[in-house]
């Protein structure tokens, strides 16, 4: 019997997970709530490192982007044979890989003792490279033929 490579649910799952929490965190920044941080502008500057508004036309497109972001490799993992959603998966790996790229330069390009930096250090770009392979992996994924 030949072997057969399971779908990347596990894998999938992981990343939808992860980018629907932190769509959710953007919907809970909308109604004006600030938490983990005293205002605005720490928030802003603890999960940027610079100051960005918090405001509903800031965070709702990129909650439903998070949310489409998931929504793709979700599908992709359950539906592997449409192109589009190979591409959109594939599109979700490179955003989380120039995430994580750019995480490593912040890491040079930012000053030590923020809680940005640590952030970005300790959870942000490890966080956004693990996603990054793993969207690969389910992006890479083709269903084989029953034998």
């Amino acid at each position: 019997m030949p072997y057969r490579p399971a779908a990347p649910t596990r894998a999938a799952a992981l990343v939808a997970s992860v980018l629907t929490t932190d769509a959710v965190l953007h919907l809970y920044w909308t109604t004006g709530a600030t938490w983990p941080a005293a205002d605005d502008k720490s928030l802003s500057h603890a999960v940027l490192g610079t100051d960005v508004p918090f405001t509903p036309p800031v965070l709702l497109p990129l909650a439903a982007l998070l949310l489409t972001a998931a929504a793709f490799v979700l599908a992709r993992s359950r539906w592997p044979r449409p192109l589009i959603l190979r591409v959109g998966t594939l599109a979700v790996a490179a955003g989380l890989s120039l995430r994580a790229a750019a995480g490593i330069y912040w890491l040079f390009a930012k000053e030590t003792g923020t809680a940005f930096y640590w952030l970005n250090l300790i959870l942000f770009t490890p966080l956004c490279a693990v996603l990054a392979i793993a969207a690969l992996r389910v992006a890479r994924w083709k269903e084989t033929a029953s034998a």
